[in-house]
């Protein structure tokens, strides 16, 4: 059988030199209005762990948003801001137990040679997982990665005997009693003076992360529910905070990177698959084409992708190049797609979450961030202090190389969403951080 050629997206090696101009970053003198930094705790998921390049890692724990405002709050009397570090002399470990990865070169199937994301290591350090590092001195920053808003509040969140969807091996490494706490419990217990939450994400991401195969949305109830025991518990002793809506997670690299028509025809290909699909009334031309994907509803089970629908980033793509999958062996699996229709319900949850969010935000007092439009200015591209960003994978110079997570600069451009916020609703003059100081995607 004749291999296809496919379309596939390339990593150019890109880098960005900051040039010697001046940046508008002025730093205002410190001064901290009516916000009590004293006891600063942040909630969370991945982000606000500081979850990057698919793993939980020392270095990337330090660039962690929450990590980065605790250092810009101690300009205006901010105490001490307490991590669950991994350590600093282990690769770190994703959640389903893997390791980070880096930019480097990797052969594929056809024997092409080209720098990609390839992990650091064949596995991660599982013993992060396996290992409570709650030693008596609480976490400021509760980020927990993959966590809802729903098992937020669950008590036992660390306890492996809950099962699957009710433990998560993240909490249980730095709960303060995995039997028995929960992320909001261990978060209240240190009696906050002021808080940041960046949550809800989770409840609709790890669907469609699974390609709307496994898992399931968040309903609104449940959402609103949640959501107000959590704020309620951090603002019971009358507590300041910001709190942060959802981006539109479909607009990640990790679900537009690859094309919908990256299935690219010579006129010898195409001829052999409108031989065997035209009498499925499935047709095909030189050039770019949808991929065929399975899908129990169409006639044949198969039909082509719509230009509204996302391949996901971890779809085999050697199955692709040199095994029919997506053409003449079979139809793409479901796990790998999101369909208009699951496209359409992800949407329609990040619309009702965020309202939810900036309602409680507003009957509560809080700072708001619009995290959303914050990552859809990514999308279009933008420049923040000379320095341009955009949604592009590897190349955009603000997401890591899951995806879906932040580098070091995105996170630090995150962080001062955060301080803007702060500043404008608490008549704070917490001083930006120069995101110019960080880094991006590292290439060897």
């Amino acid at each position: 059988m004749k291999q296809f050629l496919f379309k596939s997206f390339s990593f150019v090696l890109v880098i960005a030199f900051v040039s010697s101009c001046k940046t508008n970053i002025t730093p205002p003198t410190a001064s901290k209005g009516s916000v009590d930094a004293t006891t600063y705790v942040s909630i969370g998921s991945s982000m606000t762990a500081g979850y990057a390049d698919g793993a939980l890692s020392f270095q990337a724990q330090q660039n962690s948003f929450p990590n980065l405002i605790a250092l810009q709050l101690k300009q205006i009397g901010g105490g001490s801001f307490n991590q669950p570090l991994v350590s600093s002399s282990s690769i770190g470990v994703s959640s389903s137990g893997g390791a980070p990865f880096k930019m480097g070169y990797a052969t594929d199937c056809l024997g092409a040679t080209s720098l990609s994301p390839v992990p650091v290591a064949t596995s991660g350090d599982v013993s992060i997982l396996t290992t409570n590092v709650y030693s008596g001195t609480p976490f400021n920053n509760m980020g927990v990665p993959g966590v809802k808003v729903t098992t937020m509040v669950a008590p036992g969140y660390g306890n492996q005997l809950n099962g699957a969807g009710h433990y998560n091996p993240f909490f249980y490494r730095m709960a303060k009693n995995p039997l028995t706490s929960s992320v909001l419990s261990d978060a209240t217990g240190q009696n906050p003076t002021f808080f940041t939450a960046l949550i809800g994400m989770d409840d609709v991401l790890s669907y469609a992360m699974a390609g709307a195969a496994s898992d399931s949305i968040t309903s609104t109830v449940d959402f609103t529910a949640a959501l107000n025991v959590i704020i309620n518990g951090l603002t019971a002793n009358g507590a300041k905070g910001v709190i942060g809506n959802i981006p539109d997670v479909l607009s990640m690299p990790f679900f537009t990177t690859i094309p919908y028509n990256g299935l690219a025809l010579d006129s010898s290909n195409n001829s052999l698959l409108n031989l065997v699909y035209n009498t499925r009334n499935i047709y095909f031309h030189v050039g770019n084409n949808p991929f065929l994907i399975k899908d129990a509803s169409a006639p044949y089970g198969i039909r082509l992708m719509k230009a509204d629908e996302y391949l996901l980033l971890d779809v085999p793509l050697d199955s692709i190049k040199c095994h029919g999958m997506g053409s003449y062996a079979q139809g793409i699996p479901n796990k790998y797609v999101i369909t208009e229709t699951e496209a359409a319900s992800i949407e329609a949850a990040i619309t009702s979450y965020n309202a939810i969010i900036k309602s409680v935000a507003q009957a509560k007092g809080l700072a708001f961030v619009d995290v959303n439009a914050f990552f859809k200015s990514i999308q279009t591209g933008v420049t923040y202090n000379a320095v341009a960003m955009s949604a592009l994978f590897v190349k955009g110079g603000v997401y890591s190389l899951d995806g879906i997570d932040l580098n070091p600069i995105g996170q630090a451009t995150l962080a001062n969403q955060f301080i803007n916020s702060i500043n404008s609703t608490y008549g704070s003059t917490i001083p930006q951080l120069n995101e110019t100081a960080y880094s991006g995607i590292i290439f060897p």
